[in-house]
C-alpha cells in the first residue's frame, strides 16, 4: 500500500493515470504526446506506476499498451474511507461540487 501512496503523491503520475482513465490502452508514444517531458521521464513514471500495480501492460507486437488498474485505489478507499461515514462524505462532496459550479 505504501507503493501506491508514493506513486499517487506525484502530480505527473496522477496525470498519466487520468490520461489512461480517459482512454485506456495507450502506447508510450501516445502518452508522451500528452506530457511535457522526455520519453525517458515518462518511462520512469510508468515504471513506478507499474510497481505500485496501478498500471498494467500488454505487449502488442513491438509496442506495449498501458492500462489503468483501479483495484489498488479501490482497496485504499475501502480501507480508509470505508472507516468513516460514507453518507456524510458523499453529502460534503456533492455540496463542494455544487458550490464550485456556482459563479461568484
Amino acid at each position: 500500500m505504501d507503493a501506491v501512496f508514493r506513486a499517487l503523491a506525484d502530480p505527473t503520475r496522477r496525470q498519466l493515470l487520468d490520461s489512461l482513465h480517459e482512454r485506456n490502452g495507450q502506447t508510450l508514444n501516445a502518452l508522451c504526446e500528452q506530457m511535457d517531458m522526455t520519453r525517458q521521464a515518462v518511462t520512469k513514471h510508468l515504471a513506478i506506476l507499474e510497481e505500485a500495480n496501478l498500471v498494467t501492460t500488454i505487449r502488442k507486437g513491438r509496442e506495449k499498451e498501458h492500462y489503468l488498474n483501479p483495484v489498488p485505489i479501490n482497496e485504499i478507499a475501502d480501507r480508509w474511507i470505508g472507516k468513516f461515514e460514507r453518507g456524510r462524505l458523499n453529502a460534503l462532496s456533492d455540496l463542494k461540487k455544487r458550490l464550485e459550479r456556482e459563479e461568484p
